[in-house]
């Protein structure tokens, strides 16, 4: 069994037990002379009492003087922790130790009612900023459970907080938002909303605790008004091309109809003739496939995806490629859900860019192989790539351009093409010049896995 425990004295007794102790011999002396010697008994009564009362009094007297401050700093301190931080100790002198105490939790209880305005006004501030912006705020804690949304996360839910706040993330329908990649974009329907919305997660820790902070933003704004951008910028390529073509039609159409037009009209007036309308003709039909490589653009159909070897693919494709100057890198075995003809049209037309740009078999400084088609599989994504040993890439901020083109014989449609195919697909298409130290071009498709 523990050994008993021994009752301790408070310790303002201690202290006045100390003050008796301390006039305790000079009240022996005392009192020994008084009652030894010739007084009388009056005065050895008298005496007694008034030497009894000071030594009493001095010792209450001295116990109240060092208990009473350390009284007033712990009720200083306990409203430090109870978040009052208005209390002040009165009398506070540096020229003592004890002011010198006191004035130190004066200033502690100064600066900690500074810092917890701060905080206030910080959390203001976020909540009014949360309130106010259009994009949906959700955290949820460690169980998956609604802890905090803002007014746009209300809306996009349909419901009050009060009745979503403690709701799991199932319940709401977010239960897939927190799997899976961190950053995407959905094609979905809430209850408040449809339309494509970008999804960021993060983890935050509160209390030790780790939380998920989810962050919904409606993309359909931003994606009008890239749109119109996209319009005004096609209708300008439109409308250059279109002048480009009609504005010399219409001087030959004059000069002929001038021509025509003359009383006496010169000798070699059907050659003239002849040749404005080759020239016509040649402008007609160049303004003709600018029209059908337009249409084309605008009615690529939408994937017919099925589960498909990518390896097979990428061999069947490099084998059209008669000349030898294609090599399949290889990578490893990956089925994915594509549509294959689409595909195969995407790596069909960066193998003809890739082939294109690079020496032809047998001139100087033409290798045996000059274009590499490979893949590789990282976590859940697919990325084919197809990389050249030429000059690479002169003007890459327009090499997505619709109709734009460095070839002579080019409808700078190929790359815009390929890259809806692959946006189409959930995945991207880049390219960009090799950063191995080698010259050339590599062009990257990415999809999903």
């Amino acid at each position: 069994m523990p050994p008993p425990r021994k009752s301790r004295t408070p310790h303002e007794q201690r202290i006045f037990y100390y003050a008796l102790l301390a006039g305790l011999p000079a009240v022996v002396v005392s009192m020994a002379c008084l009652w030894g010697g010739d007084a009388t008994p009056k005065v050895q009564w008298t005496l007694t009492l008034l030497v009894g009362g000071f030594w009493f009094g001095y010792a209450l007297a001295l116990r109240e003087r060092v208990v009473r401050p350390l009284q007033t700093m712990a009720n200083l301190l306990t409203a430090l922790r109870e978040g009052d931080f208005s209390t002040r100790a009165r009398g506070a002198n540096r020229d003592e130790p004890l002011g010198d105490v006191l004035s130190e939790i004066n200033m502690l209880g100064g600066v900690l009612q500074e810092q917890r305005l701060g905080a206030l006004e910080a959390t203001a501030l976020l909540r009014t900023v949360m309130e106010e912006i259009d994009v949906a705020v959700f955290a949820f804690d460690s169980h998956e459970t609604l802890r905090l949304v803002n007014r746009a996360g209300q809306e996009l839910i349909a419901q009050p907080a009060e009745r979503i706040l403690g709701r799991s993330a199932a319940e709401l329908g977010l239960d897939d938002c927190l799997a899976g990649e961190p950053a995407s974009v959905l094609n979905r329907s809430f209850p408040g909303a449809t339309g494509r919305w970008g999804m960021r997660r993060q983890i935050f820790r509160e209390g030790g605790v780790p939380h998920t902070l989810l962050i919904i933003a409606d993309l359909s704004q931003p994606l009008r008004e890239e749109e119109l951008i996209a319009w005004q910028r096609l209708v300008r390529v439109i409308g250059h091309e279109l002048n480009n073509s009609l504005a010399p039609i219409k001087s030959i159409a004059g000069s002929l109809g001038t021509v025509l037009r003359r009383p006496q009209k010169p000798a070699d007036w059907e050659d003239d003739l002849r040749g404005g309308l080759e020239i016509i003709e040649a402008r007609s039909e160049g303004l003709n496939r600018f029209m059908q490589s337009y249409a084309r653009l605008a009615r690529l159909p939408a994937p017919n995806k099925h589960p498909c070897e990518i390896g097979p693919l990428l061999h069947r494709v490099v084998s059209l490629q008669a000349d030898g100057q294609v090599q399949v890198v290889g990578g490893p075995d990956v089925t994915a859900r594509v549509d294959a003809a689409q595909i195969e049209q995407v790596v069909i037309n960066l193998i003809k860019n890739a082939t294109e740009a690079v020496p032809e078999p047998g001139q100087p400084g033409s290798p045996a192989c000059c274009v590499r088609v490979g893949w590789t599989k990282r976590a859940s994504t697919l990325e084919i790539f197809v990389e050249d040993d030429g000059p690479g890439i002169a003007n890459a901020q327009n090499i997505f351009v619709p109709f734009f083109t460095t070839k002579p014989s080019g409808s700078g449609i190929g790359l815009v093409l390929c890259r809806q195919i692959a946006e189409s697909h959930g995945g991207t298409l880049t390219l960009a010049n090799r950063d191995d130290g080698s010259t050339g071009c590599i062009a990257r498709l990415r999809l999903p896995a």
